[in-house]
């Protein structure tokens, strides 16, 4: 005792261990008390919860009886005559019937019927279901079986099977043996004997051996028995649909405690489903379910309990009924107590931990409470040490104090750190807004695609406001603003909102983006639902139809100049940055994102500007190239037609990913443009060539045929022939002689002249001695008495002035290479060395001679003229080297002016080799080749078809005059096929054998 008395105790210690002694016995008391009054109220309410489930199961399978007995008992009071005729069974009037009562209700297995004589008719609902089709050795897709039982000879029974589909057509048949007589069956003497309805316990079918029941009632004379079963499964299913707890079990008992059914979705009574159906409780050896044997048989209606199982408390219920009198069905169903009182042991553990804690807690308590003023004031004098040296990451906001001097020194402290940091966030805030601002801006200056700008333009101004979402409206010239894009998913809506009122023509203003545009004004909405200036009905109906409510809602117009307006920017829902939820739009960052706005506008207006130029660009290629067409009926639509064919091929040698076309690919947009403007002006230097070199069809046309110059000629010479005959008949000559030597003269006009027309038309090679002849009948004279040097232009004249005038008359030759025929060559870009052309230039531009045109020994052209034709690419890359083309199409000019250039070296005008020619270079080739050969609308040839056009081609290909790996990709891609089934003549397209012509 003196010992105890000795010992001292500070006062913090002794009062922690007062006040935690206190807090343990009043908790401990407390727990108790709650915990025995809780455990009492789960006990009564898991006992009634289950009795209610427990009668409302019973309720269920009433009525599934009920109604499977209403049915039978509907039957059977139908007249006799539906049943028996002549003392025979009328199975044709119960067959509709029988086949209602199993479609209307799916718990039936079968419906029958049974004469006092033993004849038996049944309908079994199979609904194709594979065990009962295996059970009844039925055929597939049986969905009603009928089944027949008559006596077939003197004391011979024999059962009839036919097997129905759901269209009650027959799918088979089946006849064997029997001794089943239906008027020995329970269902048959119970409803005899009772007279009424009867249901008898549960057996195994006849037909398929599973469980069930039958409900039967004999016809109003007694004359025989309707019946129908219930499957067990029907019942098995009917459990399922019961809500049970998850650890909670049911069963259905007959009145011999047997197991009818039974249903449980927890792993502790999956057991229950192993049980075999009219299996005795006491047989089964289950604990759970010998609870139910034990009880009471005597015992009536729905009791409830609560008994050990297995060291564990459960609670049981059961509720005992009678469909008909001699039939007991007992539903019983159990379950874990835990299922119940869990809750009261979460909340017992969490109330013993919450007071141990709080005892922990107020055990240091008095300790902590003793230091804490010297502590606040230690941490207020660092946190002053801190702001002294301009730094304010310290925190005493939560520093409270009894002493009021040291709190409102903490509060004073507190909020002049808050002023401070919050002015340096709201400078932070506006640099990071510039910044962004700025990076936007250069964003939107280097941006081309259209889409990519709008995008930009939306999410810069949405991650500029810290919003939830964006909308962009563009001005029309109808006067309207449509949309025309949105920062959420979805598709755009397609109506335009005027900007002006159609009946009055007032300013369209109640809606608040039309406004911003109208007036060039910004207008911020913190509350879409409480404003009154705008109607704002679409924006609430689009809440209410897809869930995203609009609250707050900033309008900001796109101007790029002032005083215009091109479009409206709206914002929706602005983010507080800490905290997530919609607050108003801040109005100092209002500026930021109208400056963000004119940026855009003239973003934009700077893009349209450009798609203008390089729409009108393209448009006047096209045209040039239209033109080029159409100049010429032998061109026809050549420079319209390679460019389809050449993006056609390039498309698909984009798509190769191996071999040597693997590398090459239209890195954008762009870069295809710029080839496709390539192809469009590949022959952009026709329009140097004239047409009549283009259209020479005879070797002495220019701009006319001078071949009936020559046939003048002719006309004069047989004229002089004819007037020498007869003048020497009127001077006395022998006229015979005279008539002879003028028709000699004019057959032999007549062949000149028609040998002439042949070397004319150049059908035939002028071969060496055709060329002889030409000669010597080019030298036959004529007189010429006309002045040849009036009416002629000064061009011409020009010409003429190179010989001196001989007197008239003169003797001149039938054909002639004369002075005037020879154009000279002027200045020619082709000798300009910076272009590197290699061709061979004739010294002349033209030669119109007319022997030297007659002699010309394959087609109609010259070497001039050829030269001509073939300059067209010559004047193509010197007309394309003078346009001053933009950075994007600086390969215009290598793409136009190389597709008459060959691998080997042979081609022209520079005769490049594979070296120097591209993937998109080799391409046009092929492409201006294929076109040519298979154009129908060449008025000098006929069309080729398409396999001798890909046979041609392929020569090419073997000449090293075009790519083979293009030619191969041209073949396997079927790019071929396709540009004929477009381009070519139904006669010309026949089938390809391509495997013949690829490496």
């Amino acid at each position: 005792m003196a010992e105890f008395r000795a010992l001292k105790f500070r006062f913090h210690t002794l009062s922690a261990s007062i006040v935690m002694m206190l807090m343990l016995l009043l908790t401990a008391l407390f727990l108790h008390a709650v915990v025995s009054r809780f455990n009492a109220m789960a006990e009564n309410n898991a006992q009634e919860r289950f009795q209610l489930l427990a009668r409302s199961g019973a309720e269920g399978l009433i009525n599934l009886i009920d109604t499977t007995g209403r049915s039978v008992k509907a039957l059977a009071a139908a007249r006799r005559s539906r049943f028996v005729q002549s003392g025979q069974m009328n199975e044709n009037e119960m067959v509709l019937p029988f086949l209602s009562a199993l479609q209307t209700e799916d718990q039936l297995y079968g419906v029958h019927f049974a004469l006092e004589n033993d004849d038996f008719l049944q309908i079994i609902g199979v609904r194709d279901d594979p065990a009962t089709i295996k059970l009844l050795s039925a055929p597939a897709g049986t969905y009603f079986a009928l089944r027949r039982i008559q006596k077939v000879g003197s004391g011979q029974r024999e059962t009839a099977w036919e097997y129905w589909s759901a269209e009650r057509q027959v799918l088979g048949t089946r006849k064997e043996a029997t001794d089943f007589l239906p008027t020995k069956r329970p269902w048959y003497e119970d409803a005899m004997k009772r007279s009424a309805l009867a249901i008898t316990a549960p057996y195994l079918f006849a037909s398929t051996g599973k469980l069930g029941v039958t409900v039967s009632h004999p016809l109003r004379d007694g004359a025989g028995v309707v019946a129908a079963d219930i499957n067990l499964s029907a019942l098995q299913v009917f459990l399922s649909t019961i809500s049970l707890t998850p650890e909670a079990a049911i069963v259905v008992l007959d009145s011999g405690n047997r197991v009818m059914a039974s249903y449980s979705r927890s792993p502790m009574h999956q057991a229950m489903a192993g049980i075999a159906p009219l299996t005795a409780i006491s047989a089964t050896e289950n604990p759970y379910l010998k609870v139910f044997d034990e009880w009471r048989a005597a015992e009536k209606g729905a009791t409830a309990r609560v008994v050990d199982v297995k060291g564990e408390r459960f609670v049981y219920a059961q509720h005992v009924f009678s469909s008909v009198p001699g039939h007991e069905i007992r539903i019983g169903a159990f379950a874990p107590m835990r299922e119940f009182s869990g809750p009261i042991v979460a909340m017992r553990n969490t109330m013993v931990f919450g007071a141990g804690l709080f005892i922990l807690v107020l055990t240091p308590f008095v300790f902590i409470g003793a230091r804490r003023i010297g502590a606040t004031l230690s941490r207020l004098s660092d946190d002053a040490e801190h702001i002294r040296q301009f730094d304010f990451s310290g925190n005493v906001r939560d520093v409270k104090s009894m002493v009021y001097e040291v709190d409102t020194l903490a509060h004073a402290q507190t909020l002049m750190k808050d002023t401070v940091q919050s002015r340096t966030r709201a400078l932070t805030l506006a640099e990071e807004k510039l910044a962004n601002l700025v990076r936007t801006g250069i964003l939107l200056s280097r941006e081309q695609d259209r889409q990519k700008l709008l995008r930009h333009i939306l999410f810069g101004g949405k991650d500029l406001l810290h919003c939830d979402a964006a909308t962009m409206y563009l001005k029309t010239e109808s006067g309207a603003i449509k949309f025309a894009f949105r920062t959420m998913q979805g598709e755009l809506p397609s109506f335009e909102i005027p900007l002006q009122d159609a009946a009055t023509g007032q300013p369209n203003d109640q809606y608040v983006s039309v406004f911003a545009a109208n007036h060039n004004q910004s207008v911020s909405i913190d509350d879409v639902y409480q404003e009154t200036r705008f109607d704002l009905s679409g924006t609430r109906a689009f809440a209410d139809e897809s869930g995203y409510r609009t609250v707050s809602m900033l309008t900001v117009p796109m101007s790029p100049r002032e005083g215009e307006v091109t479009g409206v920017l709206q914002f929706m829902n602005a983010l507080d940055a800490e905290t997530g939820k919609i607050v108003p739009f801040a109005p100092g960052l209002v500026r930021f994102v109208e400056a963000l706005a004119a940026q855009a506008a003239v973003a934009l207006e700077n893009q349209n500007l450009l798609e203008a130029q390089r729409a009108l660009m393209d448009s006047m290629i096209k045209l040039l190239a239209g033109a080029i067409d159409a100049k010429s009926p032998y061109t026809g639509g050549h420079c319209e037609r390679v460019p389809e064919l050449a993006i056609m091929l390039a498309d698909e040698a984009t798509k190769v990913t191996e071999g040597p076309l693997a590398a090459f690919r239209f890195a954008s947009d762009v870069e295809r443009r710029e080839f496709r403007i390539g192809a469009w002006l590949h022959d952009c230097g026709k329009v140097t060539t004239p047409e009549y070199v283009v259209d020479k069809a005879t070797k002495l046309e220019t701009i006319y045929n001078r071949m009936h110059e020559i046939r003048t000629r002719f006309e004069v010479l047989l004229r002089d022939a004819e007037i020498d005959c007869l003048k020497a008949q009127r001077d006395g000559g022998d006229t015979a002689e005279a008539a002879h030597r003028f028709d000699a003269r004019r057959q032999e006009l007549t062949d000149d002249f028609v040998f002439l027309a042949e070397c004319n038309v150049g059908g035939e090679f002028m071969a060496p001695d055709r060329v002889e002849r030409l000669k010597k009948m080019a030298a036959q004279p004529w007189m010429r008495h006309f002045d040849d040097r009036i009416g002629l232009s000064n061009e011409e004249l020009v010409r003429y002035r190179r010989e001196p005038a001989p007197a008239l008359p003169v003797v001149e030759t039938l054909l002639a290479d004369k002075p005037h025929h020879i154009v000279p060559r002027g200045e020619d870009k082709a000798l300009d060395p910076k272009y590197g052309f290699k061709v061979k230039v004739p010294e002349h531009l033209f030669n119109f001679g007319e022997v030297y045109n007659l002699s010309v020994g394959r087609g109609t052209l010259t070497e001039e003229e050829r030269f001509k034709i073939n300059e067209h690419i010559i004047q193509t890359i010197v007309m394309l080297d003078q346009m001053p083309f933009p950075k994007e199409l600086q390969r215009v000019p290598e793409y136009a002016g190389t597709h008459h250039e060959t691998l080997n070296g042979t081609g022209y005008p520079r005769k490049l080799d594979h070296n120097d020619l591209s993937v998109p270079a080799r391409i046009m080739a092929i492409a201006d080749i294929f076109e040519a050969l298979t154009a129908s609308d060449r008025p000098y040839k006929s069309p080729k078809t398409l396999s001798d056009s890909i046979k041609i081609l392929s020569f090419f290909k073997k000449d090293k005059h075009i790519d083979p790996d293009l030619f191969d990709l041209f073949l396997r891609s079927g790019v071929y096929q396709r540009y004929a089934e477009r381009y070519l003549k139904p006669e010309q397209i026949d089938h390809v054998d391509i495997e013949k012509y690829l490496s």
